[in-house]
């Protein structure tokens, strides 16, 4: 039984088209990344995983087991005590993997940014229409007969709309006053 359909024909339609929304958005994201980044994030995923570093933790255990055993062995030894070359190998994939890191780390800071955008405008809406709607209640109030007439203070200060220049201007010098940076 599947109860994932079930519960999407539950969802209103609204939500339906912001999961739409925000698919589009990643879709026009990734369409938008060049092949190079593509191949780039795929290899930095690769690099991630548990399984690229139980095979580099296997692959330094062989390489200084076989460089240690193979004079007993009767075989040549590649890489002689430090592991000149081991440790080379081991700077170069650490490069390889700082690099693939940081790319990555750009295009999600880029994407992240994008929310953090995204979540201001919807929250800076929001905040205009829940002014307006505490407006609208009180006019509703005074307005109504039935309804007692009471001054709300509350109200009346809640039904203003955020000034949002006035609030960044108190961030700005709280940060000041508490040595944070600034970007």
């Amino acid at each position: 039984m599947d109860t994932n359909h079930g519960d999407e024909e539950a969802l209103p339609s609204s939500v339906h088209e912001h999961v739409g929304t925000l698919t589009d958005f990643y879709a026009r994201h990734d369409e938008a990344m060049t092949p190079a980044q593509r191949f780039v994030e795929r290899i930095s995923v690769f690099l991630g995983s548990p399984g690229y570093v139980a095979g580099n933790l296997l692959f330094v255990v062989l390489w200084i087991a076989w460089n240690l055993a193979a004079p007993e062995l009767g075989f040549e030894q590649w890489d002689e005590p430090p592991f000149f070359w081991l440790q080379g190998l081991i700077a170069l994939n650490a490069f390889i993997i700082s690099t693939t890191v940081l790319i990555r780390q750009n295009r999600m800071s880029t994407l992240a940014s994008q929310h953090a955008h995204l979540d201001l405008q919807i929250n800076l809406l929001a905040d205009e229409k829940t002014s307006k709607i505490i407006a609208m209640l009180a006019e509703l109030r005074r307005d109504l007969p039935q309804v007692a007439d009471r001054p709300d203070p509350e109200a009346e200060e809640l039904a203003k709309p955020t000034d949002t220049e006035a609030v960044l201007s108190i961030i700005e010098n709280s940060s000041e006053r508490l040595n944070c940076e600034k970007k």
